[in-house]
């Protein structure tokens, strides 16, 4: 996008929230109501992304756009900041957490520029809480996923050392988590109680991932497609029959996903491709 187009997007942005003649949705909207669009923006970025469609990740990316134009919009009509600030701002960080690129940083790797990049997000960190209380936490985003939270709150822990030194402790400790799971089921345990041993469930699963080296979000997500495309077999291969999911039994079900699963070992490609 030239920057003739980018200028021209902020003016259309304007004219939305122009309290003359501006379009009357826009003008109701708020940061807190404009949020969940942004991160649902997102996730139609990186699902545009896993598909591999070029074309539909433009419009994505397009859409993305407007979501940080619509929030800086809101923020220059409260005299916070502007477009033009965002842009400077996010300029002058990579500038500076690239040293080797931009000023007389050495030449690094990939391996080496992590470390470095890590360094100066510390320190940048370090200077934020110079403001406010100081905790290894500061920084992890409420409005994140949760599962993603789970693992960015858990790497944070792991710098200042508070974490398992082996894998198989984190699976002890996912049993422990299941027994206690249990013991509520079994004990009759209230909702609230059986949805705090989930949540520990869930975040003791997150940090297996996270020793695995395993994106939690991602291998969720991976999942989620793996059911989907199993469950669509389902479907298909009952809708042959002249029937629906609704008609048959759950033993019929599991012996087609099973047969699923069989056809996705014989053709590899094809199961992930969809």
């Amino acid at each position: 996008m030239t920057l003739r187009n980018i200028d021209r997007l902020i003016e259309i942005m304007a004219r939305l929230r122009a309290p003359e003649g501006g379009c009357p949705w826009d003008l109701e909207q708020t940061f807190a109501t404009i949020a969940p669009y942004t991160v649902e923006e997102a996730y139609e970025v990186a699902d545009a992304i896993a598909r591999g469609d070029l074309p539909d990740l433009k419009e994505e990316l397009g859409d993305l756009l407007f979501q940080v134009v619509f929030h800086a919009r809101m923020a220059e009509e409260q005299d916070a900041f502007a477009f033009e600030d965002v842009a400077r701002a996010i300029a002058d960080k990579m500038e500076r957490r690239h040293p080797h690129v931009f000023g007389e940083g050495p030449e690094r790797d990939a391996a080496a520029q992590t470390v470095s990049w890590e360094a100066t997000k510390a320190a940048e960190r370090s200077e934020k809480a110079s403001r406010s209380p100081a905790s290894a936490l500061d920084g992890v985003a409420l409005a994140l996923p949760a599962l993603m939270r789970a693992d960015k709150l858990q790497g944070r822990a792991a710098r200042v050392g508070f974490d398992w030194p082996e894998v198989r402790q984190v699976l002890d400790k996912i049993e422990e988590e299941i027994a206690e799971l249990r013991a509520e089921l079994d004990g009759g345990g209230g909702k609230d109680a059986i949805e705090d041993e989930v949540g520990d469930l869930l975040f003791a699963l997150a940090n297996l991932a996270r020793h695995l080296g395993v994106d939690p979000e991602a291998a969720l997500r991976r999942g989620n497609r793996k059911f989907e495309r199993r469950f669509r077999a389902i479907e298909a291969a009952l809708a042959a029959q002249g029937r629906r999911p609704e008609g048959a039994s759950l033993e019929e079900m599991e012996a087609l996903w099973q047969q699923a699963k069989i056809d996705e070992r014989k053709d590899p490609a094809e199961a992930k491709s969809n």
